[in-house]
């Protein structure tokens, strides 16, 4: 046992050696194997199907704004949990709680496997959305507990190549899978025992120091961020499909959710354990990071969302082609973040990166602004490649400067919020955009033709009469070139907050060492 002191000199308490040293590189690499792993393929679990969702949409019979909610009922249960988990961490062992995500994530992955229909479908995207929250918020929460913030640019950068790969690739392999003997099905269960094999690998290889507390959790709090978030989240997936945005439907939902929120506002503040607490946005750094990182979530959810129905029902590549044609966007995300990542730690400089980084993705979604249903694929990779590399080196940047910037006991809430705040933006922009699209797609389409509708069956290019096809083709090419130009102002402003982030020097010492520090008596190791 070692004694520390506080800034004054004076002692503090003892620490357990075992708790506060640093893991040795090879005890770290092996650690990260099992989250890495078991975060891409809880990633990939969200974007894999966005190939396959024209066949599995078309299968099982469903409609247009069913292909919207499989992806954004997904990340509407992530979104929602990501505080709570966070919390979570902040109070309880890291690894039981990462074990417990693993385990939901299977469990909605082979339901998904199964799905006998639409509705089957949906409900288990919401245990893979549970699952996706908690790995969302801990695997970052854990890399901070046992990395330095001067070397977690070169494993951030790992981090940001893995999900740009799981983001990005997930189309590919999509692609491949239902245009293989396999079929769609095959999406959401290859994953599983490569889960279940990150959790035997998280079971011997990561060892982290347990907080020992005696407080309770603020449910009520939970209970009304959640709520608040998931009715506002429902109200922009509804609104301009289900009802008017101006409609009395959109009033009432939109009131409830503020009342929810308003009220999750005053318990957190007066809880002492909040969710949410209050004091990180009287922090600048966390406060910015949190606000660029929900304008950067439209962008990248939004891009990999739509690009690939565009690939597939604009330009009428199968799934398979319609994957290959988001690799220059994979290349692009994991060069930019694994290059930002190396520098990062050699130099200890971050924000050029960050501000790199927020000015090419504006260019980069103006540019997807112009395409329609016969741009060249030579333009689109230059475009994806510029919007690939903008994402790259924003996102991880964002959260490495906020963890940077809080007490190490605040790790988990911070961490959480930059998290939640994308994964929000992401949902809302993927639920708003997908009903506007199907309502331009509408429009277009004369009533003869086949629709792309809110109340019409996505269609099946391939079976559609020739002249049918090129009225489909051009009306969701034009459709998904508005979607880019209407992101284009929520880049502008996530680059606005990014240039009046303060650059601090990165710190030396893992969160789980300066945990110790900061507070002794609840570390066991």
């Amino acid at each position: 046992m070692t004694t520390t002191s506080s800034p004054t000199g004076e002692p503090v308490g003892e620490v357990s050696s075992t708790a506060s040293a640093t893991l040795t590189p090879r005890q770290t690499i092996q650690a990260m194997s099992g989250l890495m792993m078991g975060l891409f393929v809880a990633i990939l679990a969200g974007t894999v199907v966005s190939t396959a969702l024209p066949r599995i949409i078309h299968d099982l019979g469903a409609s247009q704004s069913s292909y919207t909610w499989v992806v954004t009922l997904e990340l509407l249960t992530m979104t929602a949990t990501v505080p709570l988990w966070g919390k979570l961490a902040d109070l309880y062992n890291n690894k039981l709680l990462i074990q417990l995500s693993l385990s939901f994530f299977v469990v909605g992955s082979l339901v998904a496997g199964f799905a006998p229909n639409i509705e089957v479908l949906l409900g288990s995207r919401v245990l893979q959305g549970l699952g996706g929250g908690g790995l969302t918020a801990l695997v970052q929460i854990v890399m901070a507990a046992i990395i330095p913030p001067r070397e977690l640019g070169r494993y951030s950068g790992v981090f940001g190549a893995i999900f740009a790969s799981a983001t990005v690739g997930g189309p590919l392999l999509g692609g491949f899978l239902v245009d293989s003997p396999l079929g769609w099905r095959a999406c959401f269960l290859i994953g599983v025992p490569f889960v279940v094999a990150a959790m035997i690998l998280l079971q011997r290889t990561l060892h982290l120091p347990t907080v020992r507390r005696d407080v309770k959790i603020d449910w009520w709090g939970a209970v009304l961020i959640m709520g608040g978030v998931s009715t506002l989240l429902v109200w922009s997936s509804f609104a301009g499909n289900k009802f008017d945005w101006a409609s009395g439907w959109s009033f009432l939902l939109v009131g409830i959710a503020l009342v929810a929120l308003l009220a999750a506002v005053l318990v957190e503040r007066r809880h002492p354990e909040p969710i949410i607490p209050m004091d990180l946005f009287r922090n600048r750094t966390v406060t910015l990071a949190i606000i660029a990182s929900a304008l950067v979530g439209v962008a990248m959810f939004g891009g990999s969302v739509f690009l690939a129905q565009y690939f597939q029902i604009a330009q009428g590549y199968t799934p398979t082609k319609a994957g290959l044609m988001s690799l220059p966007m994979i290349l692009g995300m994991m060069t930019a973040s694994t290059i930002a990542g190396a520098l990062i730690t050699k130099y200890g400089r971050w924000k050029i990166y960050l501000v790199v980084g927020s000015v090419l993705l504006p260019i980069g979604l103006g540019l997807f602004g112009t395409i329609d249903a016969h741009t060249s694929k030579y333009m689109l990779w230059a475009f994806m490649l510029v919007l690939g590399v903008g994402i790259g080196l924003v996102m991880q940047n964002l959260v490495l400067a906020a963890q940077n910037d809080v007490p190490a006991r605040e790790l988990g809430a911070a961490t959480s919020a930059v998290s939640f705040f994308r994964s929000m933006g992401g949902t809302i922009g993927v639920s708003v955009l997908g009903a506007i699209l199907a309502n331009k797609v509408t429009e277009t389409l004369n009533p003869g033709g086949a629709s792309g509708g809110s109340g019409n069956a996505v269609p099946n290019i391939k079976d559609l009469p020739e002249q049918v096809r090129v009225v489909v083709e051009n009306a969701y090419g034009d459709a998904t070139a508005d979607l880019f130009m209407m992101s284009v102002p929520f880049a502008v402003l996530a680059l606005i907050a990014v240039v009046f982030i303060k650059e601090k020097a990165l710190l030396t010492t893992s969160g789980a060492e300066r945990r110790a520090q900061e507070e002794p008596d609840i570390l066991d190791a």
